[in-house]
C-alpha cells in the first residue's frame, strides 16, 4: 500500500538564523540534546530522511516549512525567508523526485507578492500548494486584504494547508496567562490553544463568507480536525437560529466540501472515528507530523483504523493524490 504523508516539516539555514530563530532557540534550551536531534532531522533533505522513510514504509513526505512560519514575521524578512525555504525545497524536490513533494511558503503579510510567489512555486517548480502557519500578526485569512491570496488559490486549483499557531499574545495573556512559562506554553500551545486557534480560523472563514466567495478554495487541516468534527452538529444547530450570518450554507456543508483532515500526530481511536463519522473517509489524508510524529506509529495505527480495505487506500494515499496531484 502506497503510503503518502502530507504534514512532515523541514527548516532552512536561513530560517533558523532568520524568522525561526526565537522558537528554535527556546525549543532546544527546553529539550536539552533531544531539541539539537530534532532540529537536525528538520534540516535533512537527503539520505538520512529518506532512510527513515524506508523503515517505516513511508513513499512521500508532503513536506511544508516548520513553526511558528513566516507569519509572525515582518513582511521585509518574510519575503526573502519564502524565497531561501522554497529554494531549498524545490531544489529537495529535484533530487527526489519520487519521495518529497512540497507546499509553498509564503509571505502572507503582502498578499500580492504572496499570490505570485505561489503562481510561481506552483507553476515552474511543481509545488503542490501552500501552508499558512496561522494568523499573520494578529490578522485572519478571512479579511479581505489577503483575497489575493485565497483568490489566487482558487485559480490554481492549489489546496492551503492551515496549520496552528500559537494564539495572538492579548489571547495568551487572557486565556492562558496568570502561569509560569510551562503551564502558559502548554496551554497556549499544542496542548490546547494552538488546536482551537486553528479551529477559530476555519470558523472565521465560514462566518465571514469566504467560502461561498471562493467557492472551489480546499483548505487542509491537521490533528484529526482541530476539535471541529466534534463540536460540527452542535455548530450546525446554532448556526440554524443565529440570524445575520453571512455564510449561506450550513456549515457542515463547508467542513464537508471545503475542508479536508490529515492525521497530525493524533494516533487515538476514538478521535478517528468522530471525524470518521462526521466527514467520511473521502476527507481524510495520512500524516505523521514529521518529525515530531513517530513514522513506525503513525503506519501501525493506519493499519488498524477501522475502515475498509479500499477507504485504507484512499486515506494512505489516494484522496492526497486526488487533491494535490502527487
Amino acid at each position: 500500500m502506497r503510503t503518502i504523508a502530507v504534514e512532515e516539516h523541514f527548516t532552512t539555514p536561513g530560517f533558523l538564523n532568520g524568522v525561526g530563530r526565537a522558537f528554535s532557540d527556546s525549543f532546544r534550551k527546553a529539550r536539552g540534546p533531544a531539541g539539537d536531534q530534532l532540529f537536525a532531522r528538520l534540516a535533512d533533505l537527503g539520505d538520512k530522511r529518506i532512510a527513515e522513510m524506508d523503515a517505516a514504509n513511508i513513499d512521500v513526505q508532503l513536506l511544508m516549512i516548520n513553526s511558528p512560519g513566516l507569519e509572525q514575521a515582518e513582511d521585509a524578512e518574510a519575503i526573502p525567508a519564502a524565497t531561501e525555504a522554497n529554494d531549498v525545497l524545490a531544489e529537495a524536490m529535484r533530487k527526489h523526485p519520487t519521495r518529497f513533494a512540497g507546499l509553498a511558503a509564503l509571505p502572507v503579510g503582502t498578499p500580492d507578492k504572496a499570490a505570485q510567489e505561489l503562481e510561481k512555486r506552483f507553476g515552474k517548480d511543481g509545488f503542490r500548494g501552500a501552508v499558512v502557519n496561522g494568523h499573520n500578526r494578529g490578522r485572519y485569512l478571512d479579511d479581505s486584504f489577503y483575497w489575493p491570496i485565497l483568490e489566487c488559490a482558487e485559480k490554481l486549483g492549489a489546496p492551503i494547508y492551515l496549520h496552528p499557531a500559537v494564539p495572538p499574545q492579548a489571547v495568551v495573556q487572557g486565556s492562558y496567562g496568570g502561569f509560569g512559562p510551562g503551564e502558559t506554553f502548554f496551554l497556549a500551545g499544542a496542548g490546547w490553544g494552538w488546536h482551537i486557534e486553528t479551529a477559530v480560523h476555519i470558523m472565521r472563514l465560514m462566518v465571514r463568507g469566504v467560502f461561498d466567495r471562493f467557492p472551489k478554495l480546499q483548505f487542509v487541516i491537521g490533528h484529526m480536525g482541530e476539535g471541529l468534527p466534534f463540536m460540527m452538529p452542535r455548530i450546525n444547530a446554532v448556526a440554524t437560529r443565529s440570524p445575520g450570518l453571512a455564510m449561506k450554507r450550513p456549515p457542515a456543508e463547508y467542513l464537508r466540501e471545503n475542508l479536508h483532515y490529515t492525521f497530525g500526530g493524533f494516533n487515538f481511536d476514538s478521535t478517528f472515528q468522530v471525524l470518521l463519522s462526521e466527514v467520511g473517509a473521502g476527507r481524510i489524508m495520512f500524516s505523521i507530523d514529521y518529525p515530531y510524529g513517530s513514522m513506525e506509529e503513525a503506519r501501525a495505527f493506519l493499519e488498524k483504523i477501522p475502515v475498509s480495505a479500499a477507504e485504507r487506500e484512499a486515506i494512505a494515499h489516494g484522496n492526497a493524490e486526488k487533491l494535490f496531484g502527487i
